[in-house]
């Protein structure tokens, strides 16, 4: 089917959402039994990690990692935020940069300054934008960035929503005294969806949306290494524990320029891959073979494609022994290990 299809539903009795485009899962969020990226805890400080510029906080769902913190005494109560999904065994990351997202603004309480996502250029709506935030934030130590699906929608939605996100900071961030408690819970599939995926789109909401809409059939094919490639190619997706390789090969293709397609093809779609598999931290990219001259395009055709994932992802570069290196942030659970 033609055009962008959000489906929302549940998926082996998690809730869970799906971005269709043009039939294609562009993206898939499935609801974990860890605590959800975004969620606020207040938490007690523990023991410091010296040499590793951080240290251990205690909350209701067990100890969390806070990294490059100081003047924290051991049994402060503080704010944190969860930023990511923890691996087996691991403290869940958290931080103390509090953000509340919504989708048509982000208030930033420890960041004063009112801002307009730069996606946003026409100077009269600007304008107009930034008067809506004077008429409802008045405190100055309030920030607040302004996010680009603001374009094209009505002025007291934004107003609306503004003014909620603006009253939760306030109650949450004026509770910082007492125990271990978790204040926020975050998002869901479903509540992220309505924040994120904010492009005109048909949303199916009746159930069994998964299986009519041939979601099923596209999340089984997400669970497979192999990936097929214009041309022939193909490219092998496999996470261990250490990183999660990505081997690309030209397949059928013998002509001179088989390898740098391959490559190109990967890298155009290797976001995309990421994200409904759920799968971060170091990624290893086992390229075609490709003279040096034509890493540049790959490159390029690689850092383009991340621009538009909104997953922090920082490209490493190549390795003495010619791969391409990865570090992504692990703001997902893996597909592997909700499906199971």
């Amino acid at each position: 089917m033609k055009g962008r299809q959000i489906i929302l539903d549940h998926l082996n009795g998690r809730e869970a959402a799906a971005l269709l485009v043009d039939g294609r899962l562009e993206d898939l969020l499935i609801d974990a039994d860890t605590p959800r990226v975004g969620a606020i805890y207040r938490a007690v400080a523990d023991r410091p990690m010296k040499g590793q510029g951080g240290l251990f906080v205690s909350t209701p769902d067990g100890q969390a990692f806070l990294r490059q913190v100081r003047g924290v005494a051991p049994g402060q109560s503080l704010l944190v935020q969860v930023t990511g999904h923890a691996e087996p065994g691991k403290a869940m990351p958290v931080t103390q940069k509090i953000l509340f997202k919504s989708r048509y603004a982000i208030i930033t309480p420890d960041a004063p300054g009112l801002n307009i996502s730069r996606k946003i250029r026409d100077e009269d709506l600007r304008d107009h934008l930034l008067a809506i935030a004077h008429a409802v934030i008045d405190d100055p130590a309030t920030g607040l960035i302004m996010r680009s699906s603001c374009e094209g929608a009505d002025a007291d939605e934004i107003a609306a929503d503004i003014a909620e996100m603006a009253d939760l900071a306030r109650a949450v961030m004026a509770d910082q005294a007492g125990g271990p408690e978790q204040l926020t819970e975050g998002d869901g599939p479903h509540a992220l969806a309505w924040r994120d995926w904010t492009d005109p789109a048909q949303v199916v909401t009746e159930p069994g949306g998964f299986e009519t809409h041939g979601v099923l059939d596209l999340i089984e094919a997400a669970r497979r290494p192999k990936v097929a490639l214009p041309g022939g190619g193909s490219v092998y997706i496999e996470p261990t524990r250490a990183l999660v390789a990505v081997d690309v090969n030209t397949g059928t293709d013998t002509t001179p320029a088989a390898a740098l397609k391959a490559n190109i093809a990967a890298a155009r779609d290797l976001p995309r891959q990421l994200r409904v598999r759920g799968l971060g931290g170091q990624i290893t990219l086992d390229l075609a073979p490709m003279t040096k001259k034509d890493r540049t395009a790959f490159e390029n055709a690689l850092r383009a494609a991340f621009r538009a994932d909104a997953i922090e992802t920082v490209l490493a570069g190549w390795t003495p022994l010619g791969h391409f290196e990865l570090q992504r942030k692990r703001e997902r659970r893996p597909l592997a290990e909700l499906l199971t």
